[in-house]
């Protein structure tokens, strides 16, 4: 059989509303929209973790975060001695410990597809760990742009400053940059086999830059939609840790920062530059294309340049804002245009998925926590079980250690600092405004349970009381 060719697209901190077709009014994403339109949307599809590496570690391994033992985003700063927990000395709780590198010893995504006769080819952000453990280590023929650092130091314009990718002319764009890169490798094939690319793009994390036309243009848009007088954040709570107890949380409101949404315009073009590029060379109806973010847009802190309402909260938070995502599938013959997928599904059943989707048989002691889409990619019937998340660790948009479980419509969410558990019904109320836990203790009870079978079965590191 013909293999697919599979383009995986990652998002680095798009949240669940910053795509049209997820009911955006000012961000415009015609050609990524279009993947809903001739795919199918996923309306509860949930990233590994509320950053970035234990998301994309998980990705690549078939595993929960906890599992794999990549729980934060991978940092190289200094740790302060008594809090174990980067810049945060004063924290109630001691950060659990995780590795820094996805290991090589994971038989990972890139390594099945490519023992399978696939090109593997990476394009764009890593953050899982240093060159001993870049992509070309981990299964991957091509690494362009894959390094180990989490943010670009230099921002989005040439010169970069990135270890796996020349600069540029003084200038040059990174989005436009890793798109003709990944166009290249398209076009530039000459053989029959099929093709992986893995397409990171480091867009839309900050530092927020685009280009000043289309800056312009969200500046003139803002204006005309009355958006000028409308107030864009409110204050909340503190942050729980000493370090920064005289910041509190500022939230934006509304979607209305004309950097950001020109950022989001120019990666959209970007995603039709290579789509009109599979179909210029014959590629379009044997292709797949998986779109979809590695945590929640970032609402809370550091700027706050979008927003993630109705959901609760953003990146770095156990709340859907943090850990809801976009997720777009397009398989010509196989998916219905236009169809829409409300089961609940998680990162790390990619992995299985893509596997039944070239036609390889499961690695069920690989991706022992994901759980292949395949049949509710056809229409059947489709539940995939409970979903977890563990997250030891304070984040640097207000949100302390935790964990949670979604089983159906219902989450459950853990606070490690205080005990509390917190109940919402999803389908209900997807803002999760409404706390159900003391009318609901048998619930509690049962997805606790749940929470802590998991947990202690695959030893979950723990943070630690400060004494």
């Amino acid at each position: 059989m013909d293999r697919p060719n599979i383009v995986f697209v990652l998002m680095d901190d798009m949240g669940w509303r910053d795509l049209s077709c997820y009911g955006s009014t000012f961000y415009e994403t015609p050609n990524i929209d279009s993947l809903a339109r001739d795919g199918m949307l996923f309306t509860d599809a949930y990233a590994a973790c509320p950053v970035c590496s234990p998301t994309r570690a998980s990705l690549l391994s078939g595993k929960y975060p906890a599992t794999v033992g990549v729980t934060n985003w991978i940092s190289y700063g200094t740790f302060h001695p008594q809090s174990g927990s980067f810049g945060r000395p004063g924290n109630a709780l001691v950060d659990a410990p995780y590795i820094k590198y996805l290991p090589t010893e994971e038989y990972n995504l890139a390594r099945a597809l490519s023992d399978a006769g696939y090109h593997t080819w990476h394009v764009g952000k890593w953050h899982l760990g240093k060159p001993p453990y870049y992509p070309e280590n981990h299964g991957f023929d091509v690494n362009i742009g894959g390094d180990w650092r989490g943010m670009l130091t230099n921002g989005f314009f040439s010169p970069y400053n990135i270890d796996t990718l020349p600069d540029g002319p003084d200038g040059e764009y990174l989005t436009d940059r890793l798109t003709d890169e990944a166009i290249n490798l398209i076009t530039e094939k000459t053989d029959d086999r099929p093709f992986f690319l893995n397409f990171w793009h480091y867009a839309v994390h900050i530092p927020i830059q685009a280009p000043a036309d289309l800056v312009e243009k969200y500046v003139r848009k803002r204006a005309a939609l009355g958006l000028d007088g409308i107030p864009e954040f409110e204050e909340g709570e503190f942050f729980p840790n000493e370090t920064m107890k005289d910041q509190r949380v500022v939230r934006r409101l509304i979607q209305s920062y004309p950097v950001y949404a020109a950022m989001v315009e120019n990666l959209d073009m970007n995603i039709g530059r290579l789509l009109g590029a599979l179909r210029e060379k014959g590629l379009d109806d044997n292709t797949i294309v998986i779109f979809t973010s590695d945590n929640g847009g970032l609402a809370t802190a550091q700027g706050s340049p979008t927003t993630n309402l109705p959901l609760c909260e953003g990146k770095g938070w156990m709340y859907d804002g943090g850990v809801r995502e976009p997720l777009l599938v397009k398989w010509p013959g196989r998916v219905t245009p236009g169809s829409v997928c409300q089961s609940p599904v998680t990162t790390p059943d990619f992995y299985p998925t893509i596997l039944e989707m070239a036609g390889l048989p499961p690695m069920p002691e690989q991706h022992t926590d994901g759980v292949s889409l395949v049949p509710a990619f056809c229409g059947e019937p489709f539940e995939r079980g409970a979903i977890y998340w563990h997250y030891p660790h304070y984040s640097a948009q207000g949100g302390a250690p935790g964990a949670s479980v979604r089983q159906g419509d219902w989450k459950l969410i853990e606070f490690y600092e205080t005990g509390c558990l917190e109940l919402y019904n999803l389908r209900d109320d997807v803002g999760e405004t409404i706390d159900l836990a003391s009318a609901q203790p048998e619930r509690v009870r049962e997805l606790h349970g749940l929470l802590c079978a998991w947990r202690d079965g695959i030893e979950a590191k723990m943070p630690a009381v400060r004494v």
